[in-house]
């Protein structure tokens, strides 16, 4: 295969792997806390002894925008939304993970738990508990948490200490492998939820664009393949 046949079929594996991601995206612009992603495309260079550089595009880095999403009232007593940056920070089997989803609920236990059944914990990494019989439960915008004007808990707000180096591990949740702090100006509001981040018509609108580009690049990699079987074809007779 010639260098336009390799320089193609890597650009259209990267615009494969970018029409995954906006699917996906697309798929979760209905799940609370969801973080939208997009596909960084690099050049790549390679010197070729006797001819000139040989250059290829590669779509291989995932990029994860925070930006705020629509918060919600709902209503709902454990329903919680950071306002600003930060993430909650939740127990699971594999560790501690981050999320922006803040739809919880108390256990049979009293623990607060995510929709999966995970607890919720607090800034310290302790677990975060609601008193059985508890009533008139309210959280500051720090995360403390109270019952009829005591306080019984907190919820934690962290922040990664490298964001752009977390580790998405489903939907909602990520992994910080370089640690996270205290989120100092995050505002944790109560019956609100925050709504995902992703923009269904801009990502709508780049799936087409995507689509037609796969679809120039195949037809380029035919009429290619039409072009050397006809030299073949010359050169047999």
């Amino acid at each position: 295969m010639e260098n336009t046949g390799y320089t193609t079929l890597t650009r259209q594996s990267g615009l494969m792997r970018e029409m995954r991601i906006v699917a996906n995206n697309i798929a979760n612009a209905a799940t609370t806390g969801f973080r939208q992603e997009g596909l960084v495309f690099s050049e790549y260079v390679m010197s070729v002894d006797g001819a000139s550089s040989l250059s290829m595009g590669q779509g291989n880095v995932r990029n994860t925008s925070f930006d705020q999403g629509t918060l919600t009232q709902t209503g709902g007593t454990f329903d919680f939304a950071i306002e600003g940056e930060g993430f909650f920070l939740v127990e699971t089997p594999d560790g501690e993970r981050l999320t922006r989803s803040g739809a919880f609920t108390p256990n049979a236990e009293g623990d607060l738990v995510t929709f999966d059944g995970y607890r919720v914990l607090d800034a310290g990494g302790a677990p975060v508990f609601i008193p059985p019989g508890a009533s008139d439960i309210a959280v500051a915008a720090d995360g403390t948490i109270s019952s009829e004007g005591n306080p019984v808990g907190q919820i934690g707000a962290v922040q990664p200490v490298n964001p752009r180096e977390m580790v998405r591990e489903d939907g909602v949740m990520f992994r910080a492998d370089d640690g996270f702090e205290p989120a100092e100006n995050a505002r944790i509001l109560q019956r609100f939820v925050e709504n995902s981040n992703v923009n269904p018509v801009l990502q709508i609108t780049r799936m087409i664009e995507v689509q037609r580009a796969y679809e120039l690049g195949a037809s380029f990699l035919d009429a290619e393949d039409e072009r050397v079987r006809q030299a073949m074809r010359s050169m047999s007779e």
